[in-house]
Parts: structure tokens; sequence; C-alpha cells
């Protein structure tokens, strides 16, 4: 039940400011490619984080490559990364993460929000997650109306949406001895948090052959798009209960009357757990060295497993009971389920620290054009975080 203690600090959350300040952002474009939006963007949220206790710093991100059509590992730039540092020096301490970025380009058609009804704002970025963004403030300033002896980073990056390749290590190192970490992607539909999730890898396979005249000598060639395709299909083939793999692009090729030598393969896997991680490893290396001897080709293979998969322990049960506690006692009850999308969290988790990775809005269709979000859930969710890091503050994790 809420207490009277708790009461005053909550009902100092009203939805006004929180969805004023999502309105504001959203009509910030901060695609993970517009570093202008994102530099933006990064200034927003260090002007209106300022209002917390702590220090704010703006992060360089690490060095990221991305092999391109011919074949080479080109350097790509992201935007810098935001971290506000609240009592750093105290004894329990929790990670709050978030994203600035969005899937949508400066170029989009999609740009601005609209209202579908009066409770349901049409927009990009609204429910992932510019919503959420503003609604863990919003809970972070209650919370510091509640007497708070708990330190806590918030850390919100600007290449989540790809990966987080260069906030990475960054995220490493702020998970390092908390107590619990908050992430804020979107509710799954109707509130459902994620339970479970699976780890993901991107990958490139630069296929390099030899070129040949295509009616003179085509047995002199090594056809690099042919071994390319052969390694798509094998790939696709091994796909199995606790592992997909989704073959996406090839790039290359020769004109027609040439044999191909360079082709680039693109492709994800997404296993579901530890055992899973190990057998798409096996995988992938035996369909390489298959290929290459098959079609006499060289095969590099650039990328990797950014995102582990995300098992649930003890630790995040009882994370999760006490969420799903303070959520019922809001008189907003939620449960969780397992999910096939990856975020964050994975990183957090494979760092052995407990995280409940879906704080943020409701909403729903995310990630294209009829992206929409919830409005009525922006003060609810902001009164639950206000709520679960009080009661970490005063409790911990529940037995």
């Amino acid at each position: 039940m809420i207490g009277v203690e708790e009461s005053a600090f909550l009902e100092t959350v009203e939805r006004q400011p929180i969805l004023d300040r999502t309105l504001e952002w959203a009509a910030i474009n901060s695609g993970t490619t517009n570093l202008s939006g994102l530099r933006t963007m990064a200034e927003r949220l260090a002007d209106t984080f300022a209002g917390l206790p702590g220090e704010i710093t703006l992060v360089d991100p690490a060095p990221v490559e991305k092999v391109g059509a011919d074949g080479k590992a080109h350097a790509i730039e992201s935007g810098r990364h935001f971290v506000l540092s609240v009592r750093p020096q105290a004894e329990r301490r929790v990670l709050l993460t978030g994203h600035m970025d969005t899937v949508y380009a400066a170029d989009h058609a999609f740009q601005a929000c609209d209202w579908l009804d009066d409770d349901t704002l049409h927009g990009p970025g609204t429910a992932d997650m510019k919503g959420g963004l503003s609604l863990m403030l919003a809970g972070l300033e209650a919370y510091e109306r509640s007497g708070p002896t708990l330190g806590y980073d918030v850390m919100i990056n600007s290449d989540e949406e790809t990966g987080s390749l260069s906030s990475a290590p960054l995220i490493a190192r702020l998970a390092q001895g908390k107590l619990a970490a908050l992430t804020y992607e979107p509710a799954l539909p109707g509130g459902i948090m994620a339970r479970a999730r699976p780890g993901s890898g991107n990958f490139a396979a630069i296929v390099t052959g030899r070129s040949a005249h295509a009616g003179r000598n085509p047995e002199d060639g090594r056809n690099a798009l042919v071994a390319a395709a052969d390694l798509a299909q094998r790939l696709h083939a091994a796909r199995r209960d606790g592992l997909t793999v989704n073959p996406a692009r090839i790039e290359g090729g020769a004109p027609n009357n040439t044999v191909p030598d360079l082709a680039v393969l693109h492709f994800n896997m997404r296993p579901r757990g530890p055992d899973d991680l190990a057998a798409a490893r096996v995988i992938l290396d035996d369909a390489i060295a298959q290929v290459a001897a098959a079609h006499d080709v060289a095969i590099h293979l650039h990328g990797g497993f950014a995102r582990p998969p995300k098992p649930i322990g003890s630790e995040t049960q009882r994370l999760f009971g006490l969420v799903s506690q303070a959520a019922e006692d809001l008189g907003s009850p939620v449960n969780w389920k397992d999910t096939g999308g990856v975020c964050d969290g994975n990183n957090i988790a494979a760092c052995g620290v407990p995280v409940i990775d879906t704080m943020g809005a409701c909403g729903g269709a995310i990630h294209s054009p009829d992206e929409f979000l919830i409005a009525s859930s922006l003060d609810m969710r902001a009164k639950l975080t206000a709520l679960v890091m009080h009661r970490l503050d005063r409790e911990g994790l529940p037995a």
C-alpha cells in the first residue's frame, strides 16, 4: 500500500510537464546518423536534467567501424553520450539508462506529432523513447523530494538503435557495482514488461574471389557473389528453436561480362540463451569454412554478438517483484513476458546487474510511421520510477 510518506512525493508528479517535454523533444530529429540533431538533443537533456543534483558530462563515443560495399571497414561517427552522476559516494547506487536516438533519419517523411484521440499521441520517437526520457526525469525529480540517500547514474546514449557499439564500454563501466538498473524502453503492448531477451549479433562476411572474363575463361574465376549467396542459404537453413538467422543484404558484384571477385553478406543472428550463443558460433565457423572450401574463396568475418542473451536470474526476479508490487500499489498492475527484441538491458544484465528494461512509456508501432504514445502512461510510469527508487533506497531488493 502507498504510505503517507510515499503519497507526499508521488503527488508532485504531473502529466502536463512530462507531455510538454515529450512534444518538445519529439520535434527534434535525432536519428542515429543525424549528428547535428543528436548534438541538439544532448544539449537539451543537459539543460533539463541540470535540475537534479549531481554532475553532468557528455562522453565522447568509442571508435566504431562498419563494412562498406567495397569490403573495407570504415570509421563511422556517433554522437556523444549523456551521463549524470548523483551521490557518487553513496554505498548503494542504481543505473538508469535510455537513448536519445531514434530510427528516423533527418530526411524521413515522419517528422511531426499529431493526436489520434485525447490520449493517443502519434509522433516520431514519442514512445521510443522521448516519452520514456521525460517520465524518467519526472520520476527522479519526485524521488529527490523523498529524502533520498541512494546514489545513481543516468546514461542516455546516442546509438542504441544501431546496437550501442560506441556506448557499450560506457554502459559496462557504469553498470559495475550497481544494486539494480532501470532502462526506459517502451512497454510491450498492453503495458507488459519484457522478461528474458535473446542476444543479437550483426555481421558482415566479406567474400573475396577471383575475377575473370565471363565468356572467355569463366572457369578461371571464383565467383564471390555465388559464394555469398551460398553462405546466406546455409546460415538461413541453420536457424532452429533458440536461434534465428536473418541474411539481410548482399552487396558487391561486377559487370555482366565479369566474374565478380567481391561480395559482402550482411546478416543478423539472435541466440536465445548462452547455449544457443555457443551453438551459433559453431554454426558460423562451420558455414564459413564449408563455403570457403567449396568455392575456393576467402571469407573474412566482421562484427560480433554485441548484445549477449539476457536470461532471468533470481535477483532480476526479485527486482521485478519490487516493481510489480509498486505498480499494483499505484493501481496499475503489470505483468512480464519474454520478447524477441534486444536493448541495453542485455548489456547491463551481462555485467551481472539485475535490470528491468521496459520502464518507459506505453505505446506501440515503434520503428514505423505509425508510432504512438499513450499520454496517460506518462505520469503513472513516472510515479512508478519514483516509488521503485524510494523502495530500493529504504528496503533494497526484496528477499
